[in-house]
């Protein structure tokens, strides 16, 4: 302060034809503090020369600070303070004469919450200490941490006096779970939190500092080095002052002969006494301030320094505005100018003095403890409010060094909780912290892409999500192929079938002329054989990817060929007892159920059913459809009905002409034991009607290709009655008892006309 008024004074162009003046006030004690700044302002201090008291510079203590401005801003006097940086002083209506050349602690705190989110600290305690400036500001960390989503395991005061409070913040600093603490003291209090530290074996916090005492290397001792080791924290940025430090070094107790003051510092440094003493050497005042090392010789930075020197600059400026003076007006006012009298404190606190910054920055510093013991605190980087967010914090390529960890590179992890990944969902705990959320995986359907997600999403209906909830993927698409094991067996019973219907039909050919095939109505023997093998090449277009085409194919030929087997079937039972009839004496049916009546009951029975497939397929035809309701996690590619009524009409006159055909065959079963025919067809339509009588409930039961499945199975299992039933006796007879297939054994055995007509 005295250099930069010394500076000022000498400057001709500054203040020309005023000289400023000061006293200075020893702070010991708030009582002295209050009781300088009345004196400074009724003007009773017997050391007070001429001028009067136009500004109070200080103090460094935002609370001493809010006690002096709430005397002095009765009478208008500004106040300047170089170190108070409580928020709360920049309540206008409050201290109306405060100002400051140091940045406001919501800058520091800002700054400080932006670092904690810079390296995902998002649990953290906090320890501060008595004082306006430590309460308000952890205070005010506090709520603004949790806007950016960091928690606070704890806020514990530090009072000297206090034992129980000390041993609750050691009790707690073992067992809590954060490993950032930060320290928001004023140094007088760190100094003895630290000295009180020593050997409680503090380790794995990662200490963060506020700007009170970041800076302040004496700290260190060999007992707190684990503690302080790695701890990182804002100071205010460096300046240079040119010529200050060569004023500094060249103090002598001579130059300020009255002040006790610096008669007790040089005592201190030098280990000598101005008093004649056995105990300590005899101060010469002579000795060299360069070859002592403490902070007063530091000279390299000047950061608390810089403030002092501005705010005194603050003062000379407001006062230069105030007498500048050109053709008897003042340029910035518009008034007559004012002499060197007419200036009162007032007029200097309107000119609101306002810090000499172009904007708010801090430096980061880093702690780093060398070999031999002594600390190193380095800037690591640097907070400038002026940038845009997300670019205010910066780091300097420099190595830094983490609390707890000597070697490590990456800072300490602290969260309560780990973050909630992708695929389970963030669900606040009302009774935790913020911070300390529950993660829930998400349900069934859902999804959730992002880290922390408040909500999870639901896929859309063609999609599942996958093993880990954080994608959704496309259904699969389930139907009966060629490919799998089931439709491979499918296919192959098919082909068999569609094999054995035709090896059946070589040898019915081959031996046409034979009294068996003869005797079994040969014409409509061949049609069935014929109708068979459609059946079972219809039941091969169940089976593959289903389409437009193939859905409408399989039902219509499903049940076209099945209504020309049962036809055929029927139309054979009906000649086996219109034949055995037309053998009894007087007889005369079979002209009216002859060869051209059989063709023509197998036509009309067929194109009854081919009328109802058309108006199925002009109406409502089967389409392929993609099922999403039957299971959640795929889709069944099937071929919707279209039409039910449609459906269950081609399957109903399918059962009309099997009932019937049962039914006559029943009937001719007691025919004489040469017309077996009769026999076979009633039990291979037993076979036929309990397939497909069991088939409608385990077609409406079975879900997805199963179904399709229990369909093919039905008409394989029908068609391989048919088949075995009616021709493959016949078959034995032909190629292995051909002395049975004779026209002997083929005639009644009852008392009718010998002639022999073809059944």
């Amino acid at each position: 302060m005295i250099f930069t008024v010394e500076e000022i004074n000498r400057d001709p162009s500054l203040l020309p034809g005023l000289t400023l003046g000061y006293k200075v006030y020893n702070g010991c004690g708030v009582e002295n503090l209050i009781r300088a700044a009345i004196e400074a302002l009724n003007g009773n201090d017997p050391l007070d020369c001429s001028g009067q008291t136009l500004a109070v510079l200080g103090h460094s203590s935002s609370g001493v600070s809010d006690d002096i401005n709430t005397i002095i801003s009765s009478v208008s006097v500004p106040q300047i303070s170089h170190l108070s940086t409580c928020a709360c002083l920049s309540e206008k209506s409050r201290y109306p004469t405060f100002f400051r050349t140091v940045p406001s602690d919501q800058f520091q705190i800002t700054a400080l919450v932006q670092l904690m989110k810079y390296f995902d600290w998002r649990w953290v305690g906090v320890i501060y200490s008595m004082g306006t400036y430590a309460a308000e500001g952890s205070s005010e960390f506090v709520k603004k941490a949790q806007k950016e989503g960091i928690c606070v395991e704890y806020r514990l005061l530090y009072l000297k006096s206090s034992i129980s409070k000390f041993r609750t913040i050691v009790k707690t600093l073992k067992k809590s779970s954060s490993k950032v603490v930060l320290m928001f003291m004023s140094l007088s209090y760190t100094k003895s939190f630290l000295s009180k530290m020593e050997g409680h074996n503090i380790t794995g916090k990662q200490w963060v500092g506020s700007e009170s005492w970041i800076t302040h290397a004496d700290l260190v001792s060999a007992d707190r080095e684990h503690i302080l080791h790695g701890a990182i924290g804002y100071s205010l940025p460096r300046a240079s002052i040119p010529g200050l430090g060569a004023f500094l070094l060249s103090l002598k107790p001579s130059d300020e002969s009255n002040s006790t003051l610096i008669k007790a510092v040089w005592e201190d440094f030098f280990d000598c006494s101005f008093t004649p003493s056995n105990t300590s050497t005899l101060c010469t005042g002579e000795e060299d301030l360069k070859n002592i090392t403490s902070d007063y010789t530091d000279i390299t930075n000047f950061r608390e320094e810089n403030s002092v020197y501005t705010a005194v600059y603050s003062v000379a400026f407001a006062l230069q505005m105030l007498l500048q003076c050109e053709n008897g007006l003042n340029p910035s006012t518009g008034k007559l100018c004012l002499t060197k009298e007419e200036v009162t404190p007032k007029l200097v606190s309107s000119k609101n003095i306002k810090q000499q910054r172009s904007h708010d920055e801090y430096d980061l510093m880093n702690w780093q403890t060398r070999e031999d013991g002594s600390v190193d605190i380095v800037r690591i980087g640097e907070f400038d409010d002026s940038y845009p967010e997300g670019k205010k914090l910066k780091f300097n390529d420099v190595k830094i060094v983490w609390s707890g960890y000597n070697n490590a590179v990456i800072p300490a992890r602290s969260v309560c909780r780990e973050p909630c990944p992708p695929g389970t969902r963030m669900a606040i705990n009302k009774n935790k912290p913020l911070c300390c959320f529950d993660c829930f995986q998400c349900p069934e359907g859902t999804i959730s892409n992002q880290t922390n997600s408040l909500d999870c999403l639901t896929c859309p209906p063609e999609f599942w999500p996958n093993n880990r909830r954080d994608i959704c993927v496309p259904k699969p698409i389930e139907y009966l192929s060629y490919m799998e094991t089931l439709g491979t067996l499918l296919t192959v019973f098919g082909t068999v079938g569609l094999f054995v219907s035709l090896f059946m039909t070589i040898i019915f050919f081959t031996h046409k002329e034979t009294p068996l095939v003869r005797a079994n109505n040969s014409e409509l023997s061949f049609l069935l054989l014929f109708s068979l093998k459609l059946c079972f090449l219809c039941s091969l277009t169940f089976i593959g990817r289903p389409t437009n085409w193939s859905c409408m194919l399989r039902h219509t030929a499903f049940g076209i060929t099945f209504v020309l087997c049962i036809s055929c079937v029927l139309g054979k039972t009906i000649v086996v007892l219109m034949a055995f009839r037309a053998r009894l004496p007087g007889s005369n049916v079979m002209k009216w159920f002859g060869h051209t009546q059989q063709r023509v009951s197998v036509l009309i029975f067929t194109l009854i059913q081919i009328l109802i497939c058309l108006v199925w397929l002009l109406t409502n035809p089967p389409f392929p459809n993609m099922n999403m309701q039957y299971y959640k996690d795929r889709i069944i590619l099937e071929c919707d009905l279209g039409s039910k009524i449609g459906f269950w009409a081609v399957l109903g006159y399918i059962g009309i002409l099997a009932a019937f055909c049962f039914i006559f065959a029943f009937l001719a079963r007691k025919l004489p034991d040469n017309f077996n025919e009769a026999k076979l067809i009633t039990f291979s339509m037993l076979i036929f009607c309990s397939v497909w009588i069991t088939f409608i409930p385990a077609y409406v039961s079975s879900p997805g290709k199963f179904t399709v499945a229990v369909e093919i199975f039905a008409i394989l299992a029908s068609s391989f009655g048919l088949l075995l039933c009616i021709f493959a006796p016949k078959c034995y007879i032909i190629l292995l008892r051909p002395e049975q297939n004779s026209k002997k054994s083929h005639t009644p055995s009852v008392d009718i006309k010998p002639s022999y007509p073809e059944a």
